[in-house]
């Protein structure tokens, strides 16, 4: 059996997810401080809206989400707002947040062989959403990583919106 070493080598870093108390706080040092420019308003994001996922049910979480691209990744923020959901268990154990998720990214054609083998690695399913642009399985590697791991299988039609957001 491979290890997630060998099951995530091949894929591509995408995005680092930070949950934050204070996501307007953030993206002002982010801005100002590091130079990481060019995150929209935040966007107010539902877990029923997105038939997202906790545990295997779609339960009521609500939180607030910005993200730009630089440096060849995107940089996601999350301000859990309330409900339930993985950010919000993260800012339960974190009070100050922190980096919760690094994203990986891959053809949808690939991403039921890549989630098959972290689930037979022994690594529980967190959070799942299967989008237009994107099929996204959240992963708890915490233990192994120190942070969760998502799996990214983009469309066709995901690699579209992914070009435009990378020329903001």
């Amino acid at each position: 059996m491979d290890d997630i070493n060998n099951t995530i080598a091949g894929l591509e870093l995408a995005q680092i997810g930070w949950v934050v108390r204070d996501i307007q706080a953030a993206v002002k040092f982010l801005s100002g401080a590091l130079g990481v420019a060019g995150f929209p308003e935040p966007e107010h994001v539902s877990a029923q809206d997105l038939n997202m996922s906790y545990h295997g049910e779609v339960v009521p979480g609500e939180w607030l989400t910005t993200q730009t691209y630089n440096g060849g990744v995107f940089v996601e923020l999350v301000q859990p707002l309330s409900g339930q959901s993985m950010f919000h268990d993260y800012l339960i154990k974190y009070p100050l947040g922190g980096t919760q998720h690094l994203a990986y990214r891959l053809p949808v054609d690939g991403f039921e062989r890549v989630t098959s083998e972290l689930r037979e690695q022994g690594y529980k399913l967190i959070s799942e959403v299967d989008h237009p642009i994107a099929r996204m399985a959240f992963f708890d590697t915490y233990e192994t990583l120190g942070v969760a791991t998502e799996i990214m299988g983009i469309t066709q039609e995901g690699w579209k919106a992914v070009e435009e957001m990378e020329k903001v």
